[in-house]
Formats: C-alpha cells, structure tokens, sequence
C-alpha cells in the first residue's frame, strides 16, 4: 500500500503552483502532494547562464524543477485571454479575462513589479494601421515583465510559502511513470525518485501539469488510458537576434510585438513570439538530449544587452493519420543537433540567402554581436523544411517593413526553436478528462502556452477540486 494524498499535482510549474495555491487558500484540510523531475527552486542552476556553456545536467536545471521553464524565463505575464494559450476554448472571455486579472494579483502579492508595457492606445493604433498595410497582424496585449531575475524571486517566494504550510509535500527529483486507474475512476499513480526504487502513491485527485518538458510522457499516458486528443499545430523555427535600435521603437511601448503573418508562398501562418529587449540567447535541454534555442532578459537595466531577440515561429496543423507533433519537432530539433554536435546553430541571414554556410570568419564580420558566444555557426537550410525556411525568409521580408533593418546580412538567426505542444487532451471545462477526477492542465497538456494561462488552469482545477470535496460533506 503507497503513501495516501487527496490531490497529487504531477509537475511544478506555474499550472500545478497555482492548483496548490489555490487549494491553499480554499481548503487547508486537502493533503497535496507535488512531484517534479527537478530540484526545488533554490538548489536550480543553470552551469551555461555564467560559464557560456552547456554541460548537460541532469536533469536540466532550466526546463525541470520547481516553476518548470518558468524560473529562468523572461518572466512574461500576458494579461489578455488572445495571448497564451486556448482557455476560450472552455470558457467565456469574460470569465477568462477575469481568472486572469485574479491570477496577476497573485503575482502581484509575491512581489510582480507593477509595471504594465502595452497601454499606449494610441501608439498600439499606430502601429496596428503601420502593420495592416504589408498584411501583417499585430495581437495587442498587455505584459507584465518579470524579468528573468524576478520571475525567479517570484516562483521561489510561492515555494517558500507552500512549503511551510502543514497540507502541502514537495516531492523532487522523481520521475511519474504511469498514472494508474481503476473501474474509469483515477486511482493514484507510479513514481520512482532519483536513485531509489518504483512506489505507487495514492491519490483521490490526480491532476497532470508536467510543461512542455513532459509533453511527450503525457501523450504516452493519454494513449495508454485511452483518452481522447487532438492534434495541435507544430510550432517550429528560429530565433532572431538584431541590434536594439532595429525594434526598440516597437518594444518601448509593447514590450512585446505579436505580429502574424501569413507566408507568400505557401500562406503557412509565421508569428513572433517571446521578444526579449535588451536580451540574451539561451539554450534549453530537453529529455532525449535535445538542445533547444530560447531567450531571457532581465529587469535589471545594467544587465541589459545591444540585442533584442525573439522566436520566430511556423504553425503547421496536420491532419490524419499524422498523430506524432512532438515527434516531429524533435526530428528537425536532432538534425541541427547532430550538425553542431549537440549545441545551437547561428547563421546570418545573408549568409542563408546566399546558399552558404556561416563560418566562424562570416560570423566575426557580423555587426550584430552574438549573446549566445557558444553558439556553433552553420546553415539551417541543412536542418528546416523548405517550407519553413521559404516561410520565415518571406515574413522577415515582410516584418521589414514595420522594422527596418531586420532584412539584413547581419540579422542572426539560432536554430532550432521548437514548442513542445502536446495533443491537445480532451477534457471538459474544468479540465477534466474523462476519466473521473483526473486533470490535465497547462503547456504540456496541449491547452496553454504561456505563465499566465497556466497559471489560470491551476486556480480552476483548483476550484473544481473543492466544490466537490463541498458537495460530498454535504452528502454525508
């Protein structure tokens, strides 16, 4: 027989930190339990963020552990129910924006700054009637910038309040194996912790948020319990990194500028995404050993850098019988792999428009500096589909417009960039799946794509979990 918990929340990022928040303030007497393949949020680090280079630690300091990617992101808090993720999907926006309103006081009570980039009405008109022109979309919203030192401060300051409570276990460094059922009623699940062997914990509730780190683990359960999914889009690019006064007028007042555009060639749907000003390119490892690219920046203006870089995304929905988006996007993430030999790739765009390879002598005559110094020059038209590259090469094109100077020889493009998406798992608007009281919420589950939609899953699931255990006093 396992140890018995009311709830057990499968990963500790921002969904789960929110369902234990929340179940917090609303019933003290529910024993939560919390596991996560990584460590708690003060033991994490990250060896590259000071010595410019992977060593692949496992399990990745950036991507697991307490607040998942989210301790050493940007620290973005997109505060329309547009920007984040599909929870419109099962909700009103009403409802949804104001689930989000009450999850950014949350962040606010941990010490969020309260800055908000993104109310210049005017100046967000202006460049919506700039953008519409060349047939680009600008997606206004709100953000609430953490920064990357401040989005840890904050997620560590929720742990060290959690933990302290008396209902609430913390458990690190333990992989879940399998979720177990019996009779279509969620019975508990099957862990093992780092070193030690396999246990079986009990759970009435069992509510799965493992990121896009756990994307694929949770399509592998989702098949085996038979539960219901459907195919998300792929998102799969590069990052972009340019010189500060190429975009700076866009992110004074957005911080953050959401363009879509729809390729010309095969009108594949390309948008930017997670624009850091002023920031750095990093590197994530995902489970497999695979090396993705990303960014950060800080809310310290003396650890500002010259660059702003950002994801520049191509969304492919395929149809049947594909049923294997994760799959996918590792494959093309493996090519780039194998050319640098496990690390990013950096090529300038004039050197990809020429059909040549970026060499270390190309690379030194760029006049954007590169953040990311460990970063291995190559050519991407090795690792992206044509459809992709054709895609992005046209919507650099067309960015230009709004932002000159970013179709340039020595605009930087890292590779690969990839969202982990998961099938999109069925549930129903408490995030329910089928079978009875267990969840699936947040990134990995395929239904957010961001902090703060995340975070608003959690405070649902959260909300559901009570008024039943309300409903079932009532009974007796």
């Amino acid at each position: 027989m396992g140890k018995i918990y009311d709830v057990i929340i499968i990963g500790a990022g921002p969904a789960g930190i929110f369902t234990a928040l929340e179940l917090t303030k609303q019933n003290k007497d529910v024993k939560v339990l919390i596991i996560d393949k990584g460590r708690e949020i003060h033991r994490r680090k990250c060896p590259a963020r000071t010595t410019n280079h992977c060593v692949g630690c496992d399990p990745c300091g950036v991507t697991s552990g307490w607040s998942g990617a989210g301790a050493f992101s940007d620290g973005k808090l997109s505060l329309s129910h547009e920007v984040g993720g599909h929870i419109t999907d099962y909700m009103s926006e009403e409802e949804a924006q104001s689930l989000i309103h009450y999850a950014d006081e949350i962040y606010l009570e941990f010490g969020a700054q309260r800055k908000i980039h993104g109310l210049n009405e005017k100046k967000i008109e202006e460049i919506q009637y700039q953008s519409s022109k060349h047939n680009i979309r600008l997606i206004p919203c709100p953000v609430r910038h953490l920064g990357t030192e401040k989005a840890f401060d904050v997620l560590g300051g929720m742990y060290d309040y959690l933990i302290k409570e008396d209902h609430i276990t913390f458990m690190e460094l333990t992989d879940a194996l399998d979720i177990l059922v019996e009779n279509e009623k969620v019975k508990g699940i099957r862990v093992q912790k780092k070193g030690q062997d396999k246990e079986i914990l009990l759970g009435k509730y069992i509510i799965a948020a493992p990121g896009r780190g756990g994307a694929q683990w949770l399509s592998q359960q989702t098949q085996k319990l038979s539960i219901d999914t459907t195919n998300n889009a792929v998102d799969i690019g590069v990052r972009v990194e340019v010189p500060n006064s190429i975009i700076d007028h866009l992110t004074k007042d957005l911080y953050e500028a959401k363009l879509v555009y729809y390729s010309d060639t095969f009108e594949n749907k390309v948008r930017t995404f997670c624009m850091n000003p002023g920031g750095v390119v990093s590197q994530e490892n995902y489970e497999g050993g695979i090396a993705l690219v990303n960014g950060h920046s800080y809310a310290d203006e003396k650890l500002k850098t010259d660059n702003t870089n950002f994801a520049l995304l191509v969304s492919t929905s395929f149809t049947e019988p594909f049923n294997e988006p994760i799959k996918y996007g590792q494959y093309i993430a493996n090519l780039a792999n194998m050319l640098t030999g496990g690390g990013i790739l950096v090529q300038r765009l004039g050197d990809l428009l020429k059909g040549r390879r970026t060499d270390k002598d190309r690379l030194k005559k760029s006049t954007t500096i590169p953040t990311m110094k460990h970063a291995v020059p190559g050519d991407l038209s090795y690792v992206l589909p044509n459809r992709h590259l054709t895609s992005i090469i046209e919507a650099l094109q067309a960015f230009d417009k709004v932002a000159p100077g970013l179709y340039s020889k020595n605009t930087l493009l890292y590779g690969v960039e990839c969202k982990f998406y998961s099938s999109k798992v069925k549930v129903n608007p408490n995030f329910e799946t089928e079978i009875e009281n267990l969840y699936t919420i947040g990134d990995g589950a395929g239904i957010t794509r961001g902090l703060m939609q995340a975070s608003v899953t959690g405070i649902v699931v959260a909300r559901d979990i009570v008024n039943k255990e309300e409903k079932n006093l009532s009974i007796l």
